[in-house]
């Protein structure tokens, strides 16, 4: 299983478009996904650490993947990958 961050705030349309895309995905691939608000204590630490200065933003097993508009089709590629992997 995959572990994904998403670091989402309030009123965001391109923080509702990755919530769907990590839905879609997640039909395919077995994700563990974890939402965090960016304005509070811990997803601005996040964002920190991650190196991202807007929500959306998504982590892929604590590493960095994206902010803005999620790309579905780079998410997938990146979550074969991983899974060409540990194969």
């Amino acid at each position: 299983m995959t572990a994904i961050t998403l670091l989402t705030q309030e009123d965001c349309g391109y923080c509702e478009h990755a919530k769907a895309v990590l839905a879609w995905v997640g039909a395919d691939h077995p994700l563990e996904v974890t939402e965090i608000d960016i304005t509070g204590e811990e997803g601005r630490a996040l964002a920190v650490r991650a190196g991202v200065v807007f929500a959306p933003s998504v982590l892929v097993d604590g590493r960095p993947f994206g902010y803005g508009r999620i790309s579905e089709r780079r998410l997938r590629r990146t979550l074969q990958r991983l899974a060409s992997a540990t194969c």
